[in-house]
């Protein structure tokens, strides 16, 4: 079990060896990674900025044109080329010279994501990427992975994660059944898919619940 402060001394090690530095946070949904990585952004300040990945989903409207509305949070309902993309831009960064980059941010309560919501100015040290999808080699993620300088993979017990999902649904809309529902069939097709990927980590997180 690595603790919090192991955490934190891993991610400052990133962000004070003087150069631009991406980290990556992955795990399947309800595991825990807003978690460590706000931990990360409260220990760490201004030197780091957390970008999501959830910010490359399609917009609702073009899921329900391709029909994919039902099956949202799936690899092939976001914009991995445009995360790629942007992936490129925070690596490249010089500071002084760059500027701020902006980067999406996905917003529940629309059900879509908004552009330039979260700045990256070019002189912070490290971006914390945190996404389901960082170490997947399909449906256009497979450069991600080599452009992050480490990755870790947030678990929990299952029990939990599924309890915590399923509120989370809960909260921003759907029945308590719909949320079952949701939980159990798409959002663990998605969650089988990215255990499957946890190997390819370089450190792996595990989160207990008091």
């Amino acid at each position: 079990m690595i603790s919090t402060n192991e955490l934190v001394a891993l991610a400052l090690d990133l962000a004070t060896d003087g150069h631009r530095r991406l980290l990556g946070i992955t795990g399947a949904p309800g595991a825990g990674k807003s978690t460590v990585s706000a931990v990360l952004a409260g220990a760490l300040g201004d030197r780091v900025v957390v970008v999501p990945m959830d910010g490359f989903h399609l917009a609702q409207t073009e899921l329900e044109r391709l029909g994919r509305a039902a099956r949202k949070g799936a690899p092939d309902t976001f914009d991995a080329a445009g995360f790629v993309a942007l992936l490129r831009r925070l690596r490249d960064a010089v500071p002084g010279v760059t500027g701020t980059v902006y980067a999406p941010e996905y917003r529940r309560e629309l059900r879509n994501g908004i552009a330039g919501a979260i700045a990256v100015p070019d002189d912070v040290p490290l971006v914390v990427v945190e996404g389901n999808y960082l170490l997947l080699t399909t449906d256009g993620f497979a450069p991600v992975a080599g452009m992050l300088d480490q990755t870790w993979y947030v678990e929990v017990d299952e029990d939990v994660r599924i309890e915590r999902l399923a509120a989370r649904h809960v909260a921003f809309g759907k029945t308590p059944e719909a949320a079952h529902a949701w939980t159990l069939g798409s959002d663990q097709r998605n969650a089988e898919t990215i255990a499957a990927s946890r190997g390819r980590a370089d450190v792996v997180v595990r989160l207990t619940v008091p």
